[in-house]
């Protein structure tokens, strides 16, 4: 069992939820930052009590989580928890959307600015790749500001640097608009920190296959939107709806979104107590010494890139769902050639994508049963599931992916030889096999990894875009220089390929994962402190009783 129960400190209830899922990365959960909202000691405190309240040498009183549970995102009703994570699916999906819908534009821009197509592909290749970069930038803000207002900050600025793309005077100008808005993109870096936010370590498993869900959702919808705009818009209107778009989701954020970072919640809650007239509560975020200071920030940064580089299980299942999603983007320029020999118009070609859209929805659903099960039995027995159970299903769902682009593949002769519901229908097992894989290479990372899962899935996001972005230039020479006669056939075969190789990993850690993951120093560190502990842990029958006002014995 890879996840901690809230543990009893000697004064207050710990709760740590980021521990697990908290988004990159974050102050509360990396081992080496300042815990801002978790129970544990502050070095000034001493051992007298007020009230049951830890007294500090100051003489300051410390708000904790227990003291104030019900009012943290933990305690939010169901409804309320969805409805925040469905605005925040939009937002998501607004994201990711910008990094697909310009596919559409390349050709308008290549005839407009008389450039080439491979020259107006690099609007496409910057975006993504600073988008790998942003969304780890943002990460350690989200924590010391809070995730509503650098979430705001980031829809505004992504805002912005749309309108420069809509008037641009000359290509360059896209170009560099198209940079600064996909580095101010925050992506997941936030969201899957407000899973955290809201709900117990134990019970993450359906929020992050829903913002899974909107991450590869997002890239899928622009393409089929896109056939409309390049067919009856201008490109400038490419931007306007992307700026739109955000705009909308923007708005629906700002009024539907409270704040739900912990330790946010708890100074805000210590300012309305003093003003109630209790002078003497002060929040963690008040308390402490200092903010990040530039040295914590770079190190946090650092931390994902030297756990994909040091660590095999982050290493090659990040590398797998890079690739995995970059064939995403490589369809994008694929998918016209091959049905473009049915007499696909630019609109067919991207409802085409509602194929893999469809992959999507099968591989979203088909997680239900077994996250219901791990959830039946973690109830029962907590240390019964080791974190390589994250990848049962993955077993059977990754050999889809190379099924799917040997089919694609041969089955892109065009007609007479075959009907064009073919390659749609191995392009579904593709979309299968993409959605899977990003959501279980994410599962199995948070549980095995703990307090460090935010540095390990960073890595994930980052091989993700970055390969997608690398994957926005290479695709269509790929298709137009080799096969020769089979220009459309051999190219999704060598991918096929490559796919057979990538997945190879997943079942090397499957069955080898717990002798790996005791040569991490990453994962050693965490049983040692999964060890300490261990003693004094709250039973799952106890958690009801968090929400008021508590003191442990």
């Amino acid at each position: 069992m890879s996840k901690l129960l809230p543990a009893p400190s000697n004064s207050t209830i710990e709760r740590d939820p980021e521990a697990i899922v908290a988004s990159p990365y974050s102050s509360s959960q990396e081992p080496s930052s300042e815990n801002s909202s978790k129970g544990s000691k502050d070095p000034r405190e001493s051992d007298e009590k007020d009230d049951g309240k830890p007294l500090r040498s100051d003489g300051k009183i410390e708000l904790m989580d227990a003291d104030c549970y019900e009012k943290l995102g933990f305690s939010y009703s169901d409804r309320k928890k969805w409805t925040i994570l469905s605005v925040i699916f939009v937002v998501q999906c607004s994201m990711n959307f910008n990094t697909s819908v310009y596919a559409n534009a390349i050709a308008p821009l290549s005839d407009y600015f008389n450039i080439s197509l491979q020259v107006a592909r690099i609007g496409q290749m910057i975006f993504l790749i600073a988008y790998a970069f942003g969304s780890e930038l943002w990460a350690p803000w989200s924590e010391e500001l809070g995730r509503w207002p650098v979430l705001q900050m980031s829809l505004l600025l992504v805002n912005i640097w749309q309108i420069p793309c809509a008037l641009a005077p000359n290509f360059a100008t896209v170009v560099v608009g198209r940079f600064l808005a996909g580095l101010f993109s925050a992506g997941g870096s936030v969201t899957l920190g407000m899973v955290a936010d809201m709900w117990e370590p134990d019970d993450q498993q359906y929020a992050v296959a829903f913002i899974v869900f909107s991450s590869v959702g997002g890239s899928v919808i622009g393409p089929i939107a896109g056939g409309y705009i390049q067919t009856y818009l201008h490109w400038r209107w490419n931007f306007w709806i992307q700026l739109i778009f955000g705009g909308v989701v923007q708005v629906m954020h700002f009024f539907l979104v409270p704040e739900t970072r912990s330790a946010i919640i708890l100074d805000k809650e210590a300012q309305r107590r003093r003003k109630a007239g209790e002078s003497n509560i002060w929040g963690p975020g008040e308390l402490k010494q200092h903010r990040l200071s530039m040295k914590e920030i770079l190190v946090i940064w650092a931390r994902p890139f030297e756990m994909f580089v040091r660590e095999p299980i982050v290493l090659w299942l990040s590398l797998l769902s890079g690739f995995s999603d970059a064939l995403i983007f490589t369809f994008l320029d694929s998918f016209q050639p091959v049905f473009e020999q049915w007499g696909f118009s630019t609109i067919e070609i991207g409802l085409a994508f509602c194929s893999i859209l469809v992959g999507y929805f099968i591989a979203y659903f088909s997680f239900f049963p077994f996250i219901r099960r791990h959830c039946a039995i973690r109830s029962s027995e907590p240390h019964a599931l080791q974190p390589e159970a994250r990848l049962y299903w993955l077993l059977y769902t990754a050999p889809l992916e190379a099924i799917g682009l040997f089919g694609f593949a041969w089955t892109s002769l065009g007609p007479p030889h075959v009907h064009w519901i073919a390659p749609m229908i191995f392009s579904s097992l593709i979309g299968i096999a993409n959605y899977c894989i990003y959501m279980a290479t994410i599962d199995y990372m948070i549980a095995s990894y703990g307090p460090y899962s935010a540095s390990a899935t960073g890595g994930n996001a980052l091989a993700r875009d970055f390969l997608a972005g690398v994957a926005a230039l290479y695709a269509t020479p790929f298709y137009e220089h080799i096969g020769g006669r089979y220009h459309l056939e051999w190219p999704t075969t060598i991918l096929g390929c490559l796919a057979l190789l990538v997945t190879i990993p997943i079942y090397i850690f499957y069955w080898n994962g717990p002798a790996i993951r005791e040569r991490s120093k990453f994962a050693q560190t965490l049983a040692s402190d999964r060890a300490a502990r261990e003693e004094g842990r709250v039973a799952p029958g106890q958690k009801a009783s968090l929400a008021g006002h508590l003191e442990a014995n």
